[in-house]
């Protein structure tokens, strides 16, 4: 299980901008009702720029069990932020949460391939 599922700190944390061309009135797969224009190419999750930041899309409590009801539809900035990295640190530092420690994935034999014990 993803550790994701059990944070949700990123989509409580930053503001989340992208291209018009994600939208899908415009072709991509974001749905119009959840986001707003900023100008005239960039649009905005909502409640990405309000404070407290809670993304629209979000559901579930921070810090217990989380999820995005537009998980397969979501925005590139939100497909870009990987588990662990250092925006990940950030967001989890911001809301009270510690780093994820980095899991070693070995191989269980030299010739299989990479696997999380």
């Amino acid at each position: 299980m993803s550790a994701c599922t059990t944070c949700g700190a990123c989509c409580a944390c930053f503001r989340v901008e992208f291209s018009v061309y994600e939208m899908d009135f415009a072709g991509g797969t974001v749905p119009a009702g959840l986001a707003h224009e900023v100008s005239g190419n960039r649009w905005r999750m909502n409640g990405t720029a309000e404070v407290p930041i809670r993304c629209t899309a979000l559901t579930g409590k921070l810090g217990e069990q989380v999820g995005c009801s537009i998980y397969a539809l979501r925005p590139a900035p939100c497909h870009e932020l990987t588990e662990g990295s250092e925006a990940c640190a950030r967001a989890r530092a911001n809301r009270g949460l510690p780093p994820l420690d980095p899991t070693p994935i070995t191989p269980a034999e030299p010739a299989d391939p990479p696997s999380v014990p």
